[in-house]
């Protein structure tokens, strides 16, 4: 018999229920979650464990960098989309090596660099989502990222 999972349940009704900025913030959770997950491999001493760990973390983690380079809006930031795609499609590569070459370097750095990015996210949400503050003409905005796209 089936039994349904009360939290997988939860997850999936809070992602159909989020706002598009929140879904990106989301994207951000799980690229470094399974980064995380990812680096955690290397600490174990079979090697079965130790590349599937690793394999499969690393491919859950690019695939949702992917998304988060899918988001982007070029119609409405053209330059940033530009350069968010190329620091998008560097962290893939990154993750890439460091999955062939099994290599902590290169997912350490996407990391450090994917936390920067999902910290500025969640303060840009905090302060557009406050009482009195102004969502920002994107045509007068440099470097405005849409989720919606």
């Amino acid at each position: 018999m089936y039994r349904p999972n009360k939290y997988q349940a939860y997850q999936t009704g809070a992602v159909l229920t989020a706002s598009p900025a929140h879904l990106v913030l989301l994207l951000f959770d799980g690229a470094l979650k399974f980064a995380h997950i990812g680096l955690e491999g290397f600490k174990h001493e079979d090697p079965l464990e130790f590349n599937l760990t690793i394999h499969q973390n690393l491919q859950k983690s690019q695939a949702i960098v992917r998304e988060l380079k899918a988001c982007l809006d070029i119609e409405k930031g053209p330059e940033f989309a530009e350069k968010m795609s190329a620091l998008y499609d560097y962290f893939d590569r990154r993750l890439q090596e460091a999955n062939l070459k099994k290599e902590k370097e290169p997912i350490e750095e996407v990391i450090r660099h994917l936390s920067v990015l999902r910290d500025a996210w969640k303060e840009m949400m905090q302060k557009q989502s406050s009482p009195g503050a102004s969502v920002p003409d994107p045509s007068h905005t440099q470097g405005e990222w849409s989720a919606t796209g």
